[in-house]
């Protein structure tokens, strides 16, 4: 039985595949930049759940769909190499291939599908939420429903979210709340706070680290980060997950305002364009982004933002 689905999963990394190398969660965190100052101690989070190990999954075919929804998560390029338009992986926002309590856990998310969302105005199952992830943050094409590419990633929440209590949120769910900034957010700070603790990794254009061809350190605006339709593009969500989890490896030591800074600094820079365009970036914004916390189709340094003038295409339009 294991042989048919291990050529049902290889099939499915050629033919439904993609995502783009990034880096292994795992990793130290590089030197901050001379000046900085001593670096402060992390806040932990403790989630109270230990989620298994992919590892120790059964050796059989189950257990190695397990696997592979491990390695689509953390080399999505190689594992699943069609679905994915910008050199982003799962694992850049999902920290430790979906481990990390407060970087969005996918153990976490599991026991709350099926679940209704407003974004879609649908009940979506986990593996509708899973393409939206690929059309959004992957700027991508979304494997089909049943493909082997989201049946593994599937297969792998099922897994780790054993034993917990279905229909409730656990803690570690999402990124942790964030207590709203003192002071209006602004692009003047945000650029000193990106300068200080993220250029380092990220490159003061934005466009993360490349070595020996693979992506290191993810690029955060740009044609080849994640498009206008993303969670991360609105500021709220990224300054929640930018407290919590960065600079790499030292989460919880920029302050709330310096999150909120930064955030709105990054989603401030042209990135492509949503799938959801239609006719122009106002009327793409009163039906998709018309809240405080997007810039879409604002005027930032003099540009509109989502301009089609301006801005890179989306990998997959769905819009008219």
């Amino acid at each position: 039985m294991a042989k048919p689905l291990l050529a049902g999963l290889a099939l499915g990394a050629i033919i439904g595949g993609g995502m783009v190398y990034a880096l292994n969660d795992r990793r130290s965190p590089v030197e901050r930049p001379p000046g900085a100052g001593p670096v402060p101690a992390p806040v932990p989070l403790d989630a109270g759940f230990s989620p298994p190990s992919a590892a120790a999954a059964p050796k059989d075919a189950w257990g190695d769909a397990v696997r592979m929804g491990e390695n689509i998560m953390r080399e999505t390029r190689i594992h699943a190499p069609e679905n994915v338009g910008n050199s982003l992986a799962c694992a850049n926002c999902h920290l430790d291939g979906g481990r990390t309590p407060g970087a969005a856990p996918l153990w976490a998310a599991f026991p709350n599908f099926p679940a209704y969302r407003a974004k879609n105005k649908e009940i979506n199952s986990f593996q509708k939420r899973a393409q939206d992830c690929f059309l959004y943050s992957m700027n991508g094409m979304p494997p089909a429903l049943g493909s082997p590419v989201l049946l593994a990633l599937e297969s792998y929440a099922f897994y780790m979210a054993k034993g917990l209590p279905i229909g409730e949120s656990p803690k570690g769910r999402g990124f942790p709340k964030l207590a709203d900034p003192a002071e209006t957010p602004s692009d003047a700070r945000g650029t000193l706070v990106y300068a200080e603790h993220c250029a380092s990794c990220h490159g003061l254009d934005g466009a993360g680290q490349v070595t020996d061809g693979k992506q290191l350190y993810p690029p955060l605006w740009g044609a080849k980060s994640y498009n206008w339709g993303a969670g991360m593009a609105t500021i709220d969500k990224a300054a929640a997950f930018i407290h919590a989890n960065m600079p790499l490896g030292m989460g919880g030591t920029l302050t709330p305002q310096q999150a909120w800074d930064v955030a709105t600094y990054i989603d401030g820079k042209p990135r492509p364009q949503d799938p959801r365009f239609k006719t122009s970036p106002e009327i793409t914004r009163a039906a998709n982004h018309n809240n405080k916390f997007s810039r879409y189709g604002t005027i930032v340094d003099g540009k509109r933002l989502g301009d089609p003038a301006s801005t890179p295409p989306a990998g997959f339009t769905t819009g008219g």
